[in-house]
């Protein structure tokens, strides 16, 4: 596996080394040691997988304390846009993101640790978006950051997205006021 750091703390990318042979490929999604050794002690406790297509943007999201989740995503099938956004106040890179595509041609995966703000924009039809979390789904302590806030200067390369009530509501980053 290859780790790399990204230009905001926390923030890591992980490449797996692929072995691909006539008979398809394998290669390790998870290995505890190797991310302990590059700061990721997550304890991930529950599994989600979404289907989306093309156009379909969810986020930007977040649990709050005790709730709040680390993430570990990835795209088994087709290819996303992820976005990760700092929310913790005290962070030199507060309202800043990282950008980067996920595919299932390039395997990589992201690791998000609790403190940012998360959504993807899925880039091509019948996408499956898998994520580990580091703790379970609290309905009460969700928040949204809104997608398309100015302030953030996200380019989604979109300018209307198929997107959920709770996005289209989602809080402008002047307003937020960040648990964190």
């Amino acid at each position: 596996m290859e780790v790399i750091e990204t230009h905001i703390k926390d923030l890591i990318i992980i490449k797996p080394k692929v072995f691909e042979d006539s008979r398809g490929y394998f290669f390790e999604s998870y290995n505890e040691a190797v991310f302990k050794q590059h700061g990721i002690d997550a304890n991930f406790i529950q599994d989600n997988q979404s289907l989306s297509n093309t156009g379909v943007l969810r986020g930007l999201h977040f649990q709050s304390p005790p709730f709040a989740q680390g993430k570990l995503v990835r795209v088994i099938i087709g290819a996303v846009l992820d976005i990760a956004v700092d929310i913790r106040k005290n962070s030199p890179t507060y309202g800043q993101h990282v950008s980067i595509e996920l595919t299932e041609e390039n395997k990589t995966m992201f690791y998000i640790p609790p403190g940012f703000a998360h959504g993807f924009l899925t880039l091509r039809d019948n996408t499956i978006f898998s994520y580990k979390c580091t703790n379970l789904y609290n309905k009460a302590s969700e928040g949204t950051v809104l997608w398309n806030d100015s302030n953030l200067n996200i380019n989604w390369n979109i300018q209307n997205p198929l997107l959920s009530e709770k996005d289209i509501m989602g809080t402008p980053f002047k307003e937020f006021n960040s648990p964190y």
